[in-house]
């Protein structure tokens, strides 16, 4: 069992359950692809608190991963799945034959042992092999998608995603994203065959207020609660959100409404937009 539940000795575990990282094989870290961390604490480059209720938390460093996966044609090993602090899905460590060792995210039934290849043209569609779009049979699923070639893998990196390659038209794959959203991506950017692992992760409860000060959340005070000079849903007599959509600190809607000024060139591609609701109103 990948998830443990305590007998219920106090009120902090009789709600929590523990992940216990069964597919982990390597405890200890690459200390040559270890960075040091800045914490942010929510604030931007002036300082300034844009994302609230951040801050604290365990220390931990950073994991250099080869969202790219630049090494064309070339076989390496895996040396063993490690947990990884900095996201919610299990890495991989690769060694290539000169001994070069590089972080790759962890696929579902990848094992230590296992051989695979970045390939910039055709190689064995099995969990872990990257390669183009073009070169991935349709149906199949994909993680690690890059948005644009040679950037790098974008989208599909949390646990348990992954995207459905559904069809090829011209020089466009057309993919099924975990959101509900269908867009279309350039045959010539390359993905990862596979769902991403840790699947247990979302059915993790951490069950009281230290383990999420452990992860960096600090206590969250509702808009309503508070005087109506620190937030637009603040102040008045009674309990009332002065009949207007939920909104942040600054005004910025927080229920799916749109938030964007520009749209993005990668925008016009997009044949089904996921699923939002807008207070009240369903957007497709």
């Amino acid at each position: 069992m990948a998830i443990r539940i305590y007998n219920k000795t106090s009120a902090g575990r009789r709600n929590s359950s523990v992940n216990l990282h069964v597919e982990v094989t390597k405890r200890q870290p690459e200390k040559s692809l270890l960075v040091p961390q800045h914490k942010k604490l929510g604030r931007n480059n002036h300082g300034v608190i844009t994302v609230s209720s951040r801050g604290g938390g365990a220390k931990k460093r950073y994991r250099v991963i080869d969202f790219r996966r630049a090494r064309l044609d070339e076989s390496a090993t895996v040396v063993g799945i490690e947990y990884d602090p900095n996201r919610t899905c299990h890495i991989a460590l690769l060694e290539f034959a000169d001994g070069q060792r590089s972080y790759i995210l962890a696929p579902v039934g990848l094992q230590a042992g296992d051989t695979l290849v970045s390939a910039s043209e055709v190689a064995d569609p099995k969990p872990g092999n990257a390669m183009p779009l073009a070169r991935i049979p349709s149906g199949l699923s994909v993680h690690n998608i890059e948005l644009i070639a040679g950037r790098g893998g974008q989208l599909c990196r949390s646990a348990g995603s992954y995207a459905r390659l559904t069809n090829k038209e011209g020089d466009w794959a057309t993919l099924v994203f975990p959101s509900g959203e269908i867009r279309q991506i350039s045959l010539r950017c390359r993905a990862t065959v596979g769902q991403v692992g840790n699947l247990d992760h979302q059915s993790v409860r951490l069950g009281k207020a230290g383990r999420s000060r452990h992860i960096g959340r600090r206590p969250h005070t509702r808009g309503v609660a508070k005087n109506h000079h620190n937030h637009p849903l603040g102040g008045g007599d009674g309990k009332s959100k002065h009949n207007r959509p939920p909104a942040s600190k600054t005004g910025v809607l927080s229920k799916g409404g749109r938030t964007r000024k520009h749209d993005k060139p990668s925008d016009a591609r997009i044949i089904r937009r996921r699923r939002s609701v807008r207070y009240g109103q369903l957007v497709l």
